[in-house]
This record gives structure tokens, C-alpha cells and sequence, in this order.
């Protein structure tokens, strides 16, 4: 048994992650800035704080008498969140930068940080056709402005901590998570969920139509949180000391997503586009042969599959809180 902190625990990811972890036996601290009423699950068992990690002394508290560090704490969302909060996103460079030197000072031995595919050139996401991003596309650095540069500099962090430090880190780059228990609504939600919630809103409420942020070209590919969590560990606990893709390579156009949303809710909406909504790159996917080659294994649950089971799940949250505040805490029995 291990004594392992996951930091942003009260969110999607780390909800998820935190649950693994403490089923596996280990010794859990889970670490949020939201008030515990606002975390997306609760595992029984774990230890709870609420922690600001942009301050270095929380970052301390947090990690004392740990000896793993998973880092999922960061301030953002979809698309139409991280376009309009540059500012914020940038400021997480401040919980990671202060991880660190608290990891390095306690004495922990490995040490996770979630980067994402947002760091890659912006130039060679210009075509909805792509052959999939390699780890090695991220420099020359163009990343999304914002976001993305934040989590390129993270992982500079990381890997610079090692060479000065000693200290054993490993960066994966998330491509679109997405699955049960997460967002979806109020603004920081992704394309599935956000997708998902509108064609329920026709289900349930009688809506005939469904607005689409851009043309419905672009297109992104999509992991299933439980693919995410187990690429997670894989990571964690191999000799992988560069950052690495994880994501799906199942590419798919916002257009194609939507068909496959109504066709889990058996109906077929107007489509309405927004030219001037943010919508991001043209076209994002995932070149899995690095993680093929280090571990056997790629996230590989088909999208609608996922998509399904993410379906499922935020039909039955919207029924329950209808008129009510969509993030309730959720206590996960093992």
C-alpha cells in the first residue's frame, strides 16, 4: 500500500483516478479547490482536503507524508471555456511549478502531471484530415494560446525537475476524456458531453433543433475515462521518461459525433452552425505508435460504446436535478 495524492480529485479525471487508486488498496489524500458539496465524486475511505495548490504552502500540506503524486489540478474546460479564460489557464503554471518544489522538498518518488494535446503546433492542425499528432509535433512550440502553452511549460517543469532533481516524472498528453461523472453544462463542458446534454434536452423537453460550435468539419478524436485511468497507471509505473499521447486514434468530425449522439437518443435534429462560436483546431487525432510500442496498449473502447454509457448516465443526472444544481457529489461504494 502506497500513500498517493491526487490533486484535482473533485473533478472528472481525478474523481475517477482517486476511486482506482483507493479500490487498488492504496492509501488515498484527494485534493480539490472546490468546496467538498462541489466535488464530482467522493470515494469512502479517502481523506478530503479543499486546497488552493496555486499556493506553495498548500502544495506543502498537501504532499507531506506522500509518497506519489498524480497532478490533475488545473483550471479549465472545453473549448469555449479555455478561449475565453487565457488568463486563468495560465495561472495553473503556478500549482505545478509549486507541486514540485513541495515534491522535491518531501522527498516524494514519483511524480504524474497531466499535460495535453493542446501543446501541439497549431500548424499542423490546420487540416480536418489528420494523419494523427506524434509527441515529436509539439515543437517548433506554436501551442493553443493560453492552455496550452501553460501545460507545454509544465512539462518543461517536470522534465528539468529530473535532471536537476532527481525527482521521477511522468507527463501523458490527454486527448479529450470524456465519460460519466463530468461536466455537462455550465460552460466548461467538451464536445461529447455538451453534444450529449442537447440532444437530451430533445428528448426530454421536445426540442427539434441543436446548435454546432463551426462548421461540423473539424475533427478531434475521444478517449472513455476508464481507457484514460488505466493509460494513467500504465504511465505512472513504466520507464516512459518523455511526455507521451494518451487519447484514442479513432478520429471523427463534430458532424459525425452528433450522428452518433441521436442515434443513442433516436432522434434526428435540425442543425444549426455558429460560424463565430469557438471551435478550435481543424483537425486533432492522436498518433498512438510511441504508447503501441512502450506498453502493448492503446485506449481503445470504441466512441460508441462510450458514448452510450456517458448517454446513459447524463440522461439520468438531468432527470434528477432538473431545476436543480447539475454537480452534486456523488459517494462511490467500492
Amino acid at each position: 500500500m502506497t500513500k498517493i495524492v491526487v490533486a484535482g480529485a473533485g473533478g472528472f479525471i481525478g474523481g475517477h483516478l482517486a476511486k482506482t487508486l483507493a479500490n487498488m488498496g492504496h492509501e488515498v489524500r484527494a485534493i480539490d479547490i472546490k468546496p467538498l458539496t462541489r466535488w464530482y465524486q467522493i470515494t469512502p475511505g479517502v481523506e478530503n482536503l479543499v486546497l488552493d495548490l496555486k499556493i506553495k504552502e498548500h502544495c506543502y500540506q498537501a504532499l507531506n507524508g506522500c509518497s506519489e503524486v498524480f497532478n490533475l489540478a488545473a483550471d479549465m474546460g472545453g473549448m469555449g471555456f479555455i478561449e475565453t479564460h487565457k488568463a486563468d489557464c495560465m495561472l495553473s503554471v503556478l500549482i505545478n511549478t509549486h507541486m514540485l518544489m513541495a515534491a522535491r522538498d518531501v522527498g516524494i518518488k514519483r511524480y504524474f502531471y497531466s499535460s495535453s494535446a493542446c501543446v501541439y503546433n497549431g500548424q499542423k492542425q490546420a487540416d480536418p484530415n489528420n494523419p494523427g499528432l506524434k509527441e515529436a509535433d509539439a515543437y517548433p512550440a506554436l501551442a493553443e494560446d493560453g492552455y496550452g502553452w501553460e501545460k507545454l511549460f509544465s512539462e518543461r517543469m517536470c522534465r528539468h525537475f529530473t535532471e536537476d532533481f532527481g525527482l521521477t516524472t511522468r507527463v501523458a498528453r490527454f486527448h479529450n476524456v470524456y465519460g460519466p461523472f463530468g461536466t455537462y453544462d455550465g460552460g466548461r463542458e467538451k464536445a461529447p458531453a455538451a453534444i450529449c446534454r442537447k440532444v437530451i434536452e430533445a428528448e426530454l423537453y421536445g426540442r427539434n433543433d441543436i446548435v454546432i460550435w463551426g462548421d461540423g468539419h473539424q475533427t478531434r478524436s475521444f478517449m472513455y475515462i476508464d481507457d484514460c485511468v488505466k493509460g494513467v497507471l500504465a504511465i505512472m509505473y513504466s520507464n516512459i521518461e518523455e511526455p507521451i499521447n494518451l487519447g484514442s486514434a479513432e478520429m471523427v468530425s463534430i458532424n459525425q459525433l452528433v450522428d452518433y449522439v441521436e442515434e443513442i437518443g433516436n432522434r434526428k435534429l435540425t442543425r444549426q452552425y455558429d460560424p463565430n462560436a469557438p471551435k478550435g483546431v481543424r483537425g486533432r487525432n492522436s498518433d498512438n505508435t510511441l504508447i503501441t510500442r512502450y506498453l502493448g496498449w492503446e485506449p481503445s473502447l470504441p466512441l460508441k460504446e462510450g458514448l452510450r454509457k456517458t448517454y446513459a448516465w447524463i440522461k439520468q443526472q438531468m432527470i434528477e436535478n432538473k431545476g436543480k444544481d447539475s454537480r452534486k457529489v456523488v459517494f462511490n461504494e467500492f
